[in-house]
C-alpha cells in the first residue's frame, strides 16, 4: 500500500501569509486610490460638480423685448408690432410628439409648412426650449385649446408680437423686413440671448439698426425639476423695449417717387442739400415686405427671385452704373479749381477727338459736332469732345482725385446694409486688379463717365447736392432721430460732415450752376423741352450711359438691339437755384436718352415736391403750432 506524500505545513503556512499580504496590499492600494479620488472630488473638483449640479437645477432663460417701431417724417407708422397668440410645444415634456401634433391638428388648422418649420426649429433648439408650432391663433382656436389644455402636457399658448408693415411696398427696400434667425446669425450673435426661434432684421433698416430696434432681452434664473418644468423664479430682470426710429422721408414723397417711375426698372433718389436728409429713395419694381413675415411661401419667393427685373434688388444703393454725362459739371469745376484751364477756355468740336499721334477717333454724341464751345456751352449741350480734352489735360490722377471729392468712388455712409462704393478708376486700381498699366485712351472715356467708372443712384444724388450746397452737404442719412422707450426722450440724429473740402471760388461755382441752369432753360440745353416754362429755376444735367461698346464707324440703333444692351437714361438736378432744397437723381435701366426719358420723370417728382407737398407740409406745421 502506497504511502501518502507528507504535507509541508510550514511551506503552506508561509504561502498563505504571503498571499494574504498581497491581498492586503492590493486592498490598501485600492482603498487608498478611492480615498484619494474622493478627496480630489470633494476638495479639488467641488466647484465643478456644484456648478454642473446647479446647471441641472437652474435654467437661465431670456425673454424677448418689444421691438421698436419705425415712423416716417410725418409720424405715419412704417413698421409696428401687432399683439397675437401662438401655440408652443416643449418636446422635453411630451412623451409622443407626433401623436400630440396630430391631435392638435384635429382641434385647429396646422399646415404642413407649420410642421416643417417646427421640425427645423427643433433641430437647433436647446433641450428645454418651447418651440412655436402655430402663430396668429384666433379667439375661437384659443377657446378650443383652453378646454382640453389638461390633456396636452408640454403644450402652451403664449402671447407674442408680430411685425407688420402698414404701408406694404412703399418702404420695402428702405425698411426691409425681419425673419427667423438662422444658424449663421445665431453664431454671429453669441451672447446676445437670441433663441433659436427668435426674429432678427434681415435687410434694410431692420438689419442696420437691429441692436437698437430689438432692445435688451430680459433674463430669468429659474429653478426647474427633472422634467424641466419651472418650480420657481430665483432672479429676474425685465426686458428693455427697443428704440422707436423716425425717418427723414415723408411717405407721400416716397409714394410719388414710386409712382413717377411707374413700370420702368430704375431708381429715384432725392436728398436735401442743406442737411443730407434723404427725401425719397425709390427702386422699382417693388415688393411687399409683409410677404416675408412668418416665412415667405415657396411660390411667392420663386416669383420674386425669378423675376428678370429683380424686385428684391435695391438699385439705389446696390446698383452700379456708368454715370455718363451727369459728372460733366463736376469735371468742369475741378478743371477750374485745379487751374487746368482758365474760365474762358474754349475749343472747336468737329464731332470727334483724337489723341496726339493716334489715329483713333473718340466720337461725340452729335455726329457733326457742336462747333466752337466754351465750358458753359459744353455742359449745356453736353459736348463730349470738350470733356475728352479736359480729361486728357487733367490726367487720370487729378481727374480721379477731383471726382472723389464729390463722394464718387466710395460709400456715402448712409444707414443701409450693403451699400456699394461705385468706382472711380486709378492707375493703382487697374494695376492691382488687372495687372495692367493705365492707357491715355482710358482717361479720355473716363471724362464722359464711361469706361471703368461706376456710380450708384444715391452717389449721383449726393454729388449733385454737393454742387447745390457748394461742397457743404453732410453725409446722406435716413434716420431723423430716435425715441428711447424707457425714458421717453427723443434724440435727433446728427449727420457726419462731408469727408472732403472742395476748394473752388465763388465765381467757379457760379459758372457751373449757370451752365446747369442752361441745360434746362438754354436755347441748346439737352433738357430744355422738358422744363420749358417751368415754375421754378432748376439746375440739371442729362446723361446717357453706354452699356456696351460699338465699333468706331458703326451707328448706334436702339431699335435694332436687345433691350438689355440699350443705354441707361440718367438725369440729375437741384432746385430751386436761389435756395436749393432738393437734389435728385433718376436712373432708368436701358431707358435710352436721359433728356427724353429720365428728365421728365424727375420733373414730375420735383413739381409735386416743390409745388404741392412742401406747401402742404408748411400748412401742417402751422396747424400744429
Amino acid at each position: 500500500m502506497a504511502r501518502k506524500p507528507r504535507r509541508d505545513i510550514f511551506f503552506e503556512k508561509n504561502l498563505f501569509v504571503y498571499r494574504a499580504i498581497q491581498v492586503a496590499v492590493m486592498m490598501v492600494i485600492c482603498f487608498g486610490a478611492l480615498a484619494a479620488r474622493l478627496v480630489y472630488v470633494q476638495q479639488v473638483e467641488h466647484h465643478k460638480y456644484v456648478t454642473e449640479s446647479e446647471r441641472n437645477r437652474i435654467r437661465v432663460r431670456a425673454s424677448e423685448p418689444v421691438r421698436g417701431r419705425i415712423f416716417d417724417a410725418t409720424g405715419a407708422v412704417v413698421a409696428e408690432n401687432q399683439h397675437s397668440y401662438q401655440l408652443v410645444l416643449s418636446p422635453s415634456e411630451i412623451d409622443d410628439l407626433d401623436d400630440t401634433i396630430e391631435r392638435l391638428g384635429n382641434l385647429i388648422e396646422i399646415k404642413e409648412r407649420d410642421i416643417q418649420r417646427f421640425i427645423k426649429l427643433r433641430r437647433v433648439a436647446s433641450a428645454f426650449d418651447a418651440i412655436p408650432l402655430r402663430g396668429n391663433l384666433t379667439d375661437e382656436e384659443i377657446a378650443r385649446l383652453a378646454v382640453v389644455n389638461h390633456k396636452f402636457p408640454g403644450v402652451d399658448i403664449t402671447d407674442t408680437y408680430d411685425r407688420y408693415y402698414p404701408l406694404g411696398s412703399t418702404y420695402a427696400h428702405i425698411v426691409g423686413y425681419i425673419g427667423r434667425i438662422n444658424d449663421r446669425e445665431l453664431e454671429a450673435n453669441k451672447g446676445a440671448w437670441y433663441s433659436s426661434s427668435a426674429y432678427i432684421g434681415k435687410t434694410g433698416l431692420e438689419r442696420f439698426y437691429e441692436r437698437q430696434l430689438r432692445g435688451t432681452p430680459g433674463i430669468a434664473r429659474q429653478e426647474v425639476n427633472a422634467s424641466g418644468k419651472t418650480v420657481r423664479i430665483l432672479e429676474e430682470t425685465k426686458p428693455i423695449p427697443g428704440r422707436d426710429f423716425y425717418l427723414t422721408i415723408d411717405h407721400r414723397a416716397q409714394d410719388k417717387a414710386i409712382a413717377v417711375l411707374g413700370k420702368e426698372t430704375g431708381a429715384l433718389v432725392a436728398v436735401d442739400p442743406r442737411d443730407g436728409a434723404v427725401l425719397a429713395m425709390a427702386s422699382t419694381p417693388v415688393f411687399d415686405s409683409n410677404l416675408f413675415l412668418g416665412g415667405i411661401s415657396v411660390a411667392d419667393y420663386r416669383r420674386l427671385a425669378d423675376d428678370p427685373e429683380r424686385p428684391l434688388y435695391d438699385r439705389t444703393v446696390l446698383g452700379q452704373y456708368p454715370p455718363g454725362s451727369t459728372i460733366k459739371p463736376h469735371i468742369v469745376l475741378q478743371a477750374l479749381a485745379k487751374n487746368v484751364v482758365p474760365s474762358g477756355y474754349s475749343i472747336n468740336c468737329p464731332g470727334y477727338y483724337m489723341l496726339p499721334d493716334v489715329d483713333h477717333r473718340y466720337r461725340d454724341w452729335a455726329k457733326w459736332g457742336h462747333g466752337r464751345v466754351n465750358l458753359t456751352d459744353s455742359i449745356e449741350q453736353s459736348c463730349d469732345v470738350m470733356f475728352y480734352d479736359l480729361a486728357f489735360n487733367m490726367g487720370i490722377d487729378r481727374l480721379s482725385a477731383g471726382l472723389k471729392e464729390f463722394g464718387l468712388g466710395e460709400k456715402t455712409g448712409i444707414d443701409q446694409i450693403g451699400e456699394r462704393s461705385g468706382l472711380v478708376p486709378t492707375r493703382d486700381w487697374k494695376q492691382s486688379r488687372r495687372g495692367q498699366k493705365w492707357f491715355p485712351g482710358e482717361t479720355i472715356i473716363t471724362g464722359i463717365g464711361q469706361g471703368y467708372m461706376m456710380a450708384t443712384p444715391l452717389q449721383l444724388a449726393y454729388s449733385t447736392a454737393l454742387i447745390a450746397s457748394r461742397g457743404k452737404t453732410p453725409r446722406p442719412h435716413l434716420q431723423a432721430g430716435y425715441r428711447d422707450n424707457l425714458t421717453g426722450v427723443y434724440r435727433p440724429f446728427t449727420p457726419e460732415p462731408h469727408a472732403y473740402e472742395i476748394k473752388a471760388s465763388k465765381s467757379q461755382w457760379d459758372m457751373v450752376e449757370k451752365a446747369m441752369f442752361r441745360v434746362t432753360a438754354g436755347g441748346r440745353g439737352t433738357a430744355r423741352k422738358v422744363f420749358a416754362e417751368n415754375a421754378y429755376r432748376i439746375a440739371g444735367k442729362t446723361g446717357t450711359a453706354q452699356v456696351f461698346s460699338i465699333a468706331q464707324d458703326s451707328v448706334y440703333n436702339a431699335d435694332a438691339i436687345d433691350r438689355k444692351l440699350r443705354d441707361h437714361a440718367l438725369f440729375v438736378a437741384y432746385a430751386p437755384i436761389e435756395d436749393p432744397q432738393i437734389a435728385v437723381s433718376v436712373l432708368i435701366e436701358h431707358g435710352g436718352s436721359g433728356g427724353s426719358v429720365a428728365a421728365p420723370i424727375a420733373k414730375r417728382f420735383l413739381d409735386y415736391y416743390l409745388l404741392e407737398l412742401q406747401p402742404l407740409q408748411q400748412q401742417e406745421r402751422e396747424a400744429q403750432q
